[in-house]
Parts: structure tokens; sequence; C-alpha cells
């Protein structure tokens, strides 16, 4: 089995909690208010804390159709987020397993840094294609982006 680690840092004018809450905690709610045709997400199994196994459906018609992933760490005070993708269209011949990690800081001027790590764990040694991570990474970036563009246009929400 292969591992391959990918790392990310964005940066954003929202501040910290106020970015957490939104764009982690009350995903399932923010997304509908940003994203045309937003998926469906389903809790499975748990509370909504860490074990928590949710479902998420995508009706846009793209490649990803389905994901299932457990909630490993949801922790407020160190705004951190961890995740395991256990079933779905993310898993295939070439990946077992992937494991995303979340953890929002202080940034500059209030604001926020978003640090992200993906950790691919590939079934034998298999190799990954880039070129559809990078895609993957862009289109979470474009998320955030507007998540921000939200925050911004309705500064009461998420206090």
């Amino acid at each position: 089995m292969g591992v391959f680690t990918f790392e990310n840092e964005v940066t954003s004018v929202v501040p910290p909690t106020k970015f957490f809450k939104a764009f982690i905690l009350n995903a399932d709610n923010l997304y509908p208010k940003i994203i045309p045709n937003q998926p469906q997400t389903e809790i499975v199994e748990g509370d909504g804390g860490a074990g928590t196994i949710k479902k998420i459906t995508f009706n846009y018609g793209g490649e990803l159709k389905t994901i299932k992933h457990r909630l490993d760490v949801v922790d407020e005070a160190s705004l951190t987020y961890k995740y395991t993708v256990l079933e779905g269209d993310l898993i295939s011949e070439t990946i077992d397993q992937i494991v995303k990690e979340i953890k929002v800081t202080e940034g500059p001027d209030g604001g926020s840094i978003l640090k992200s790590t993906s950790i691919y764990h590939t079934k034998g040694d298999n190799q990954l294609d880039e070129g559809k991570l990078k895609s993957g990474e862009e289109k979470g970036l474009a998320l955030l982006k507007a998540a921000e563009a939200y925050l911004l246009a309705n500064p009461a929400e998420y206090n």
C-alpha cells in the first residue's frame, strides 16, 4: 500500500471561529445557500460528533455521485476537523482510503488560515493521478471561496 500526502493552505478574511462554525460545523446548512444543485447529506450513524458516519449524494451529474465518510475529530476548541472517506466514488481500484484533516488558525488582520491535509492510501503499489487530485483540490478551494463570499455578504449569520 502506498501513502500519498497533499497539503494545502488558504487564507480567508473571515475570523477563524466564524469560519470553522460556518464552513465545517454548519456545512450542511451553508452549502445549499452557495452551491447550485447542492449535495444531500444524510447521517447514517451517530449524532454529528466524532464517530458519526455521513453519506453525501451529489446531484449535479458529474463523476462524483456518493461519498460515505466517518468523522474522526470534531474539535471546536482547536478548530480541527478530521474525517475518513470509507466508501463511494472516491474509493476505487486504486484508492483504498482517504483521510482529510482541516485546521483553522488565526491569520493576518483577524482572518483565518485554513490548513488542509489529504492522505491517500492506495491499493498495492498503485500511483495517483495528480491531475485529478489537483482538480479536486481546486473544486474544494472554489467551495471555500464561495463560503467566504457568502459569509462576507451575510455578516450576521454564524456569529
